[in-house]
């Protein structure tokens, strides 16, 4: 079974198409990277995925389930741009409250250590920096144990070795069966997923791996790569 089928998605916001029949399938277990500039649309379809997104046309089936059904609410984490978590509750507390949501108290610590806020456990939100938010935010996610985890440039404001942190944790997550939707405009980080999604001004440019997107472009270079695909220039 896939988890993620989309069908001629097309969402409008207002006067803007932000989506324009978008058809796209996503296997099961892979880290799959949705990238393209920003405003290019990413964000909106990954709200439409999670269910969150309002004047969606098409069809959109997550884990076999129409997307935003209420049984997917444990199976499917997100963590969105700017961080969603309560900054007058401290780092433990957040993480303690969703893991209590569903049932999942026992993965607390193990979520603090995946990104590295162990000795901020007791820290009140409201005094973390923003890429310590934005590592809240995917404590949070990570400890409900999610079938699918869907990210939103999880990885803005971390220093490099905290995103080399997180890219193995996502791989170890995907290795155990967990598929990961990952967004992102920073091309190096292509390399690190199994398929990438690559899009432009709402649409779908190409679906593939970096491997075939070099070999098609004749560029090693992945955002060489990319910019040549949007140009036309491919091989």
């Amino acid at each position: 079974m896939d988890a993620i089928r989309c069908e001629n998605v097309t969402v409008r916001r207002g006067p803007v198409t932000a989506v324009h029949g978008l058809s796209v399938t996503i296997p099961q277990g892979r880290i799959t990277g949705l990238l393209g500039p920003s405003g290019c649309g990413k964000t909106t379809l990954l709200r439409s995925i999670v269910g969150t997104q309002k004047n969606v046309r098409g069809t959109v089936t997550v884990l076999g389930e129409p997307a935003g059904s209420p049984s997917l609410r444990r199976r499917v984490g997100y963590v969105t741009q700017a961080a969603s978590i309560y900054t007058d509750l401290t780092v433990v507390q957040n993480v303690r409250y969703f893991a209590t949501l569903f049932g999942a108290v026992d993965g607390v610590d193990e979520a603090l250590r995946a990104v590295d806020l162990t000795d901020r456990a007791d820290h009140l939100a409201a005094d973390l920096s923003g890429g310590q938010l934005s590592r809240v935010s995917i404590a949070c996610a990570l400890v409900t144990e999610p079938s699918l985890l869907v990210l939103d440039e999880p990885t803005v404001g971390l220093d490099p070795v905290l995103r080399a942190d997180l890219w193995s944790r996502f791989a170890d997550l995907a290795a155990s069966g967990v598929t990961i939707l990952v967004s992102s405009h920073v091309m190096d980080e292509a390399d690190r997923c199994d398929d990438l999604i690559l899009m432009r001004d709402g649409g779908l440019v190409a679906h593939l791996t970096p491997r075939d997107l070099r070999e098609r472009t004749g560029c090693d270079n992945l955002e060489d790569a990319f910019l040549a695909l949007i140009q036309g220039r491919a091989a």
